[in-house]
């Protein structure tokens, strides 16, 4: 085999031999956008090549989420998008003849070996910035495809009017605008765009005729958003004059020699014919230089796009980043049942609930930063944090805390960490007594490539005070007992220092 990334290919074809030969696979997989990707790609792999499964969410896959797919009668349990961090505790699992695990995951694994382990770093990838999750999932599903059809002696390219789609689901390469979605979701496109391992299925999707890349504005919402609303909150680059001024942006296109407007409405970037594109890019960058925006961030505002080929034109799915941020809004909202159908392709009830939930996911993450904005963040000599308490719910606090920074009061020079409560349900809103704390993190990836870890941060910082935690060097996360956040952050303070010093 030849996938897309041949440093795993031996790895991959041992885990989908293993699975191929399984009577039923359990599925177990994280709720973010990679995780919901994760899972959708390894299920339309194990359906393709007629795998028994059951699929299963967790928001966190601590000992007691472990022990619960230990207590199931399967024998096999896929994890997709975590599993690596839990190896230690998913062990002794295995040791007692609970179940075999078969891991497809990008976060740092922890001391503890076992045989069906497909992640990144153990073959000296980046799983931050190079391989998401749900790229893993696509390794292993196009080792499961040649397995397939190895084994299956009337396996054939699968009938349909078009030659090359029938060949691209054949050995799921079809499957790449999926992981680009996901590696988009987990902040990977550094410097505007995609890197590594994740660039070449970026190019199996290209081929296979499910994503298209070009060099655009790096806006969110040019699907879907009315073009003075996309400048508006486009905030990543801020425009003085455009960016969080509704008159501004509607002045700024007004003065353009174009017809933006159909039958009384604005319309979307999505719809502009290509001039009609430069001439606006053009205009929004002579803006910013005459604001003194400085050239680094000017070079920002345009990057790379990755497309969704054959979703509509004007849709959240046709554009990596918006497809990712509607999946945010369902798991983390106990319904990654929607996000899972809507990766499948339900176009209909799951993605109508979907969007439903985005509108209410807008909402809160809007309250939310107004919260921070509004009361700031305590700054220390290397870190800056705030406490929501249950404000702020604990499955969008990190969110909230990363698009936060460089607004009023938080900087984007350190990293911010960002306290949320936990309850027994998962609800921050529950009248139960708070036992443990929910911590995120968020850096920049200036910041990282300064020297900054948060996955080495919050594993150290949270351990130190009687908890756990994990991530990315970029993003990470933790659960800490009440009551440690002052510890918490005092330790994580002096990590960041040794790190950035």
């Amino acid at each position: 085999m030849t996938g897309p990334v041949p440093e795993l290919d031996d790895r991959a074809i041992a885990c989908a031999r293993h699975l191929r030969d399984r009577d039923r696979v359990l599925l177990a997989s994280h709720i973010d956008a990679d995780g919901l990707t994760s899972a959708a790609i390894a299920a339309q792999a194990l359906e393709r090549a007629g795998i028994p499964f059951e699929t299963v969410f967790e928001n966190q896959l601590d000992e007691a989420a472990i022990a619960d797919i230990a207590a199931t009668d399967y024998d096999t349990v896929l994890f997709t998008d975590f599993g690596s961090g839990q190896l230690d505790i998913i062990g002794e699992h295995e040791d007692a003849g609970a179940f075999t695990p078969v891991i497809a995951d990008h976060h740092q694994p922890a001391d503890r070996e076992t045989e069906y382990h497909l992640n990144p770093l153990l073959f000296g990838i980046d799983g931050a910035s190079e391989l998401s999750g749900a790229g893993a999932s696509y390794v292993l599903a196009r080792a499961l495809a040649e397995i397939t059809a190895e084994t299956d002696d009337d396996s054939g390219p699968i009938a349909a009017a078009d030659g090359g789609s029938a060949t691209a689901r054949a050995d799921n390469r079809d499957l790449a605008a999926l992981a680009v979605v996901g590696a988009v979701g987990d902040m990977q496109a550094s410097g505007g765009e995609l890197h590594g391992a994740n660039a070449e299925i970026v190019a199996e999707g290209v081929e296979a005729g499910v994503v298209e890349t070009g060099t655009d504005l790096a806006l969110y919402g040019k699907q879907t958003r009315p073009l003075p609303k996309l400048l508006e909150y486009a905030t990543d680059v801020r425009i003085p004059g455009i960016s969080n001024d509704q008159r501004g942006a509607l002045s700024f296109l007004d003065g353009l020699d174009l017809e933006l407007q159909s039958e009384g409405e604005w319309r979307c970037w999505a719809e502009l014919t290509g001039e009609e594109k430069q001439t606006v890019a053009s205009a929004l960058v002579k803006r910013a230089v005459e604001r003194g925006v400085p050239a680094p961030k000017i070079d920002q505002l345009v990057g790379t796009s990755y497309v969704l080929s054959e979703e509509p034109i004007g849709t959240e799915l046709r554009d990596a980043s918006e497809f990712s941020t509607l999946l945010n809004a369902t798991a983390r909202y106990e319904r990654a049942d929607v996000g899972l159908g809507v990766c499948l392709g339900d176009r209909e009830g799951a993605l109508e609930r979907a969007r439903k939930l985005l509108r209410n996911h807008r909402r809160n993450l809007s309250e939310g930063i107004d919260l921070v904005t509004g009361e700031g963040a305590t700054h220390e000599e290397h870190v800056q944090w705030f406490h929501a308490e249950d404000r702020i719910r604990e499955t969008i606090v990190g969110i909230v805390a990363g698009m936060a920074m460089g607004n009023d009061g938080v900087s984007r020079s350190k990293p911010i960490l960002a306290f949320a409560e936990k309850s027994a349900d998962g609800d921050g809103g529950a009248e139960t007594e708070v036992e443990e704390i929910k911590v995120s993190a968020r850096g920049t990836h200036s910041l990282v490539r300064k020297g900054l870890d948060l996955s080495q941060v919050m594993g150290e910082a949270s351990r130190a005070v009687g908890g756990d935690g994990g991530g990315h060097d970029v993003a990470a996360g933790a659960t800490v007992p009440a009551g440690a956040e002052a510890e918490f952050v005092e330790q994580a303070d002096a990590i960041v220092g040794d790190q950035l010093s």
